[in-house]
């Protein structure tokens, strides 16, 4: 039996996407050239907000007030999660030496990034979330100082729950702004904040096309395309919560892949005629989203074996890859490209995306091929060093030498050269490379 679709995707996460490209370069030339002008123009035209920008002690103060006591628990029980598992990450993260010859040294150093730029999404959603994925992590791993923006609500600014939720996890700056230009003005340095070394957190097209474009001025968490999620699943799966947890994925937009990978075409069958049924008990949105996307992008398809089925999702390298099978440890073991993995009906891709601990910034599009998700290691940069003696370093300019000349490279061999003819006056050395 080889593998079956019983449902293919009528699009692809690239179908159907506007080109943005042209009007977030316009948009990030027109910011940089005039600065805070620009930005606070387009945060009034397109988000109808003119308020100020960064938000003051009072601002921060009145928004805590505002939120639920139970839900700031929420939050602060989140946080601690995510906090806790990226501590866990940094002590994997250690600088080294070695004595690679006698006298000649090597190292390297893990050292924070200076200032970062945190994007938390707005719009239909308020997420939290997000905020402390990306600012916590910055914290953690040191770095000096985190900037962090959200799109506006007119005559509210950030809702009061992802403002609590930015001052909880440390930021230094808060800024009423969304979209490109909130991109922009951590990048560029606006509204008083350092520019930002590096930019991470989910958006829009938009937000994402300006990272893209950015990229290389700054450095970027990933390129991101729609989320996704596969789920594989056997015979033993609850063919309900298999669904739900599909519809729960594709609620996020109308274009979120949803794939789901089996061994038994009878649970198949099952799911495909819930997911439409239980679409239906959403909110007319989140329903629209998510019938859209199960329509449009979403593929069922059967396999003769679970090696087969971890074929499948390794060639997919899913962004969130949840298995509801037997012997899960088999699982864990062969599986090779995924954003973050799910094992067992127990969990569940909302639990990573809320409060369980390892981050939800994670590759999109078939990047988790070569990538993983935001880890402290994003902001961390790994730089090396090298030290030695006058005698650790003789074999090493000899070779340096007879290597730079093979090459062409003759400054490159003189300035072994000189250091032979220095530490070592009256010696001879054969620096040719023919020889």
């Amino acid at each position: 039996m080889s593998v079956e679709y019983l449902k293919k995707a009528a699009r692809t996460a690239a179908s159907g996407q506007d080109d943005v490209r042209a009007a977030v370069q316009a948009m990030l030339e027109t910011i940089e050239r005039d600065g805070d002008a620009a930005a606070l123009k387009y945060a009034g035209d397109l988000d109808k907000w003119d308020g100020e920008v960064v938000v003051g002690a009072d601002d921060i103060q009145a928004a805590r007030a505002q939120v639920p006591d139970r839900l700031k628990d929420d939050i602060r029980f989140a946080h601690d999660n995510i906090r806790r598992f990226a501590e866990a990450q940094k002590q994997t993260v250690a600088d080294c030496e070695v004595e690679l010859n006698p006298g000649f040294w090597a190292g390297q150093k893990h050292i924070p990034v200076a200032a970062a730029g945190c994007y938390v999404p707005g719009g239909r959603y308020s997420h939290v979330a997000s905020a402390i994925m990306t600012i916590t992590t910055a914290k953690v791993a040191g770095v000096g100082h985190v900037t962090a923006c959200s799109p506006t609500r007119p005559e509210i600014g950030i809702p009061p729950a992802i403002v609590f939720t930015m001052d909880l996890c440390g930021a230094d700056t808060i800024l009423n702004l969304g979209g490109v230009q909130g991109v922009a003005a951590m990048a560029f340095g606006l509204f008083g904040v350092p520019k930002a070394d590096i930019l991470v957190g989910p958006g829009n097209q938009y937000v994402a096309e300006a990272k893209r474009i950015l990229y290389g001025r700054v450095g970027i968490d990933m390129f991101a395309g729609p989320t996704d999620l596969m789920i594989v699943a056997d015979a033993s799966a609850d063919p309900t919560m298999v669904a739900w947890d599909l519809v729960g994925q594709a609620e996020h937009g109308y274009n979120s892949p949803v794939w789901l990978v089996v061994d038994d075409r009878a649970l198949a069958e099952q799911v495909m005629e819930l997911v439409p049924q239980l679409a239906q008990q959403l909110p007319s949105t989140n329903r629209t989203n998510a019938e859209t996307a199960w329509r449009d992008y979403g593929e069922v398809i059967v396999c003769p074996d679970r090696e087969a089925m971890a074929a499948v999702a390794d060639e997919y390298a899913p962004e969130h890859l949840h298995v509801q099978a037997a012997d899960l440890d088999w699982w864990l073991g062969r599986l090779s490209a995924y954003g973050s993995l799910f094992l067992g009906e127990e969990t569940t891709v909302a639990f990573g995306d809320k409060v369980a601990g390892p981050n939800h910034v994670l590759p999109t599009s078939g990047a988790a091929r070569y990538t993983g998700g935001l880890s402290v290691h994003k902001f961390m940069k790994t730089v090396t060093w090298q030290r030695a003696t006058a005698d650790g370093a003789k074999p090493v300019a000899q070779a340096t030498a007879r290597i730079s000349r093979l090459e062409g490279m003759e400054g490159h061999a003189k300035t072994a050269d000189i250091r032979l003819e220095k530490f070592f006056p009256g010696e001879t050395f054969d620096l040719n490379p023919t020889n």
